[in-house]
């Protein structure tokens, strides 16, 4: 199975112009920008999801909904994928779609970071940042993992520029 970890793009700082709850912050147009643009990177790859998990927080929706638009499938909403992630819950989210080869998950930080070292048995000291609008590929087994996982490629924007231009 191929799992693509996705940090949400930039959104809006604090709680301003009607945003009353964290969980209501919209993406900057710096960050559609971004998203636009590794959406096509990712269509440019020849990736082909069979699902995509997005958190329900809107900045993650948003970010979702740019992949979904560009690789042509639609979005799960699941509280798995909500802040302070709890990786069996996720990981039975996952496995509920046995057949699927090809899953995204749009997610947050520290979660996605902390994800991937819990996909490659990496241990607790193993920290991995994901940059906005980052997006990582490991390869695993199955779901949950009965092994370490393998970290085939990790995409940030400005990679995505290089490879765009």
């Amino acid at each position: 199975m191929r799992l693509y970890l996705v940090r949400h793009g930039i959104a809006v700082e604090g709680l301003r112009g009607g945003i009353t709850k964290d969980s209501e912050r919209p993406l900057t147009d710096e960050g559609r920008d971004e998203m636009k643009q590794v959406a096509k990177a990712l269509k440019k790859l020849g990736v082909k999801p069979d699902l995509i998990f997005s958190s329900p927080l809107v900045r993650a929706r948003q970010t979702a909904e740019y992949i979904s638009e560009s690789l042509d499938q639609e979005i799960k909403i699941t509280d798995a994928l909500a802040p302070a992630v709890n990786f069996t819950q996720l990981f039975r989210v996952i496995s509920r779609h046995e057949a699927a080869r090809e899953v995204f998950l749009v997610g947050h930080e520290p979660d996605m970071g902390m994800l991937v070292g819990n996909l490659l048995y990496a241990g607790p000291g193993f920290e991995m940042p994901f940059k906005k609008a980052g997006v990582c590929r490991i390869d695993v087994t199955g779901m949950p993992p009965d092994g370490p996982g393998v970290l085939k490629w990790y995409l940030t924007p400005k990679i995505v520029k290089c490879l765009l231009d």
